[in-house]
Formats: structure tokens, C-alpha cells, sequence
């Protein structure tokens, strides 16, 4: 009798749902302070300057615990550490819509930040562990929309919630989600495959598998080919795994990225903290035009981060510096174009779309590049060092950002922000493209546990 294959589940996709899901949540623990801004402005008689450094003070506990938990999660694994975190952020959410002070309002986005630090490198760790090389820069491209998917719904969302209720209402209820998942991530998510009761054998093999199948070869060898201009362009080398702390500290690579993301994460919440100001100080919005208008560079982000993951792996094959140098490049011009913003809704939640588009079709590599140079065993380390970069850039753009508004105006704010992005164009130069066939060599599979 023909024994009966093994099934093979798909379960890593669920994952993935969670990954987005979760995530999503978070974003929208984070930027729903933008569209109460204009209200907790009137309540507390802050400035400009007073809010960006609200906007910074969440990037400096954010960025303080990035590296600690790059260790902790090597050390101790993902899923409790990132289920307690996401409590926190409920916790910190709902303290935040408590508020009976400016000083009250600082303290939570301190606390904020503290517990929302740890989630992306718990999440780079789980796509690393739970996909396999070929799907990598896919997965990636889904969380990072993941964070733009929040400030897509959060504008309009805030916007009923504050027309029925107050702006503290935006923080009770946004509170709820967050201590949902973290307990649905807690008994789903295994830090591996071979311990999830619902990954099947064959899907783990599947994962575990680098190895291009025999039909695809031809057109994997053709696609390289023909790409081998693009590789001289983008400095394509073998290199060895990075699979040492010391490593890691001493790439010039993963330096470089970090820098390069530092720039490109401070325009994305540059404009997730003031966009919506913009459009009712300068353009004169009604409440509900402000929450539909925002939220088009977030549409945008999503479109950009899903096209850019899957193209990064299918149509440049696992190569992550092209996408990254197209978004910075088009940025350059798009913060540009903003000086000339028009009045009408509609054409400018169209230029929005487009930038929102462009910014992040390479946004999602700069955290899958490190995938590509070091071990999966040091990938936290790393992916917490170029996280560390961007959340610094979140912290020093939105503050900037207020001082330039308090002395000169939004046309300078747009100069700045099309400079960083030219800063990183120059950055990406100066790293390299690992080639895909130096990942790490392969390591005994863990033994299952149900």
C-alpha cells in the first residue's frame, strides 16, 4: 500500500497575520497622538517644540531598549517577552487618556516607548525563524505596511471617536486590542517552527530549505544574468556571515544601513506626527477632510511596503540595496514637490498616495537586508543595531521638525526632510550587496516539540 505523504500546513501565514495584526495595533498606539494633537494643544497650551518633544521623548525610551532586547531575545527567546510587551502598551495607551497633565502626557509616551521597543526585533526574529530565505522580503514588506496600515485608519478613526466622545476616548479604546493579541500571540506564536503543534513537518522542511528547486533554476540563472549590471552598480560581493557580536559592531555594512534608515525613519514620523497640523494649520481642513487626507500617504506606505517586499525578492532575487536606493532617490523629490502642495483635498491626498508609494517601496529592505549578512543566531543583535538607528531618526525628526515650525516655516521643514533623504542616497553606496549564495552554512534543525 503507497504510504500517504505528510501534510503540509501553511501555518507560517498565520503567523504572518498575527505579525501584521499585532503590529498594526502597536502603530496605532503610537500615532494616535497626531490627530488629538491639535486638542491636547488647546487643554495644556503646548507649542510646536513642546510636541515634537513629545514625539521624541517616545523615540528615546524606544531606542534605549532596542539593543537590550537584541540580547534578551537571543538569549531567552521571543514569545513571552513580546506578548508582556504588548500588555504594556495597552497599559501605557490607556494611562495616556488619564492625562491631567502635560508632564502626565510625557510619562506615558515614555512608557510608551519603552514597551513598544522590543516588538520589532521580536518580529525580524520570528519572519527570520518562521520563513525561508525565498519569502523573507515578502514577510518583511507585510509587517512594515503593518505600521503604515495604522496611520491609514487611525486619522478617520480618531476623527469619529473625538466628534462622539473626546480625545480621551481615542486612548481608552485604543487600549483594548493590544491585550487581545498579546494573549492570542502568548499560545500561537512558538519562537520556532519545530516547536508549533500546527506547522507540519513538511512545512518546516520547507522553511528550513535555502535551496532553489530544480525547475526554477534555469530562470534563476537567466534573472542573474541579466542583472549582473545592477550588480556592479549596487557593489555585489561574497561575504561571510556575520556571526559574532564583534562582527557585527565592526560592519561597516550594518552601520551604514543604520544611518540610512535613521534618515528615512525620521520623514516617515516627521509626517505621521505633523501631517495632520499641516492640513488643518496651513491648509485648512475640517476635521473629517484632515482624517481622510492624512491617511493617503499611509495607503501609499501599505501599497509601497507589500509591491517593495515582493519585488526585493522575485524581481531582483533576494537583492535589497535596489528598492532601498529607488525610495531614496524618489523621496528626494517628493518632500520637494510638497513645497508645492495644492489646496484641493483630492490632489493633494493624490501627491500623498504617490509619496506614500515611493518612500517605502524600499523601506521594508533596509531590515531585511541584515538576513542577508549574518547568522540567524546574531540577526537579533543586528536587527535591534539598525532598528536603533531608525528610532533615533523617529526621535530627532519630529522635534527638528517643531523648532523649524517655531522659527521658520513648513517650507523648510520640506527642504530638510528632502536633504535626509539625499543623505541616505549617498549612504547606500557605500555599503554592499551580499551575494545570496553566502548565508550561513546550515546548522542542525531543532528537534520538535508539541
Amino acid at each position: 500500500m503507497k504510504q500517504a505523504k505528510p501534510k503540509k500546513t501553511r501555518f507560517r501565514w498565520v503567523v504572518m497575520v498575527l505579525i501584521f495584526i499585532t503590529y498594526m495595533i502597536a502603530g496605532a498606539d503610537r500615532s494616535n497622538i497626531s490627530v488629538v494633537i491639535p486638542y491636547i494643544q488647546d487643554d495644556f497650551e503646548l507649542s510646536n517644540t513642546d510636541i515634537g518633544l513629545m514625539a521624541t521623548l517616545f523615540y528615546l525610551t524606544y531606542t534605549v531598549i532596542q539593543i537590550p532586547s537584541g540580547f534578551i531575545y537571543s538569549k531567552f527567546g521571543t514569545r513571552k517577552i513580546f506578548s508582556f510587551s504588548m500588555i504594556l502598551t495597552s497599559i501605557a495607551t490607556f494611562f495616556m487618556g488619564t492625562a491631567g497633565s502635560a508632564l502626565q502626557l510625557k510619562i506615558g509616551r515614555l512608557i510608551l516607548g519603552l514597551a513598544e521597543g522590543p516588538l520589532p526585533v521580536g518580529i525580524i526574529s520570528t519572519i527570520n525563524r518562521w520563513f525561508p530565505g525565498k519569502e523573507k522580503g515578502t514577510a518583511t514588506g507585510i509587517y512594515m505596511s503593518a505600521m503604515k496600515a495604522a496611520p491609514a485608519i487611525v486619522p478617520p478613526l480618531c476623527a469619529f471617536i473625538i466628534l462622539a466622545f473626546s480625545w480621551r476616548e481615542v486612548f481608552y479604546l485604543f487600549a483594548i486590542p493590544g491585550l487581545i493579541f498579546a494573549v492570542l500571540w502568548f499560545f500561537l506564536v512558538k519562537d520556532t517552527p519545530e516547536e508549533s503543534k500546527y506547522a507540519s513537518e513538511r512545512e518546516v522542511d520547507y522553511i528550513r530549505s535555502e535551496n532553489i528547486s530544480t525547475e526554477n533554476k534555469d530562470s534563476k540563472k537567466k534573472n542573474n544574468l541579466s542583472l549582473n549590471w545592477l550588480d556592479k552598480v549596487i557593489r555585489t560581493k561574497n561575504v561571510p556571515a556575520l556571526d559574532t557580536n564583534k562582527k557585527i559592531f565592526l560592519s561597516w555594512n550594518i552601520w551604514g544601513c543604520t544611518l540610512g534608515y535613521f534618515f528615512m525613519v525620521g520623514i516617515v514620523y516627521a509626517i505621521m506626527t505633523w501631517i495632520p497640523t499641516y492640513l488643518v494649520d496651513v491648509k485648512g481642513y475640517s476635521v473629517m477632510e484632515m482624517g481622510f487626507v492624512a491617511s493617503t500617504p499611509w495607503i501609499g506606505a501599505i501599497i509601497g511596503n507589500i509591491i517593495g517586499g515582493w519585488m526585493s525578492d522575485n524581481i531582483f532575487n533576494r537583492r535589497r540595496k535596489p528598492l532601498m536606493i529607488v525610495t531614496a532617490a524618489s523621496t528626494i523629490f517628493s518632500m520637494y514637490a510638497l513645497l508645492y502642495a495644492p489646496n484641493s483635498p483630492a490632489l493633494l491626498g493624490t501627491l500623498l498616495l504617490a509619496t506614500g508609494i515611493l518612500l517605502n517601496l524600499g523601506y521594508s529592505t533596509f531590515l531585511a537586508y541584515p538576513m542577508g549578512i549574518t547568522s540567524k543566531e546574531k540577526l537579533p543583535l543586528a536587527a535591534s543595531i539598525i532598528n536603533t538607528g531608525g528610532s533615533l531618526g523617529g526621535a530627532f525628526a519630529p522635534f527638528i521638525v517643531g523648532l523649524l515650525l517655531d522659527t521658520f516655516n513648513w517650507n523648510t521643514v520640506f527642504t530638510f526632510l528632502s536633504a535626509s533623504s539625499f543623505m541616505t542616497f549617498i549612504l547606500l553606496f557605500t555599503i554592499i550587496e551580499p551575494k545570496i549564495n553566502t548565508m550561513e552554512p546550515k546548522t542542525n534543525i531543532q528537534t520538535r516539540t508539541n
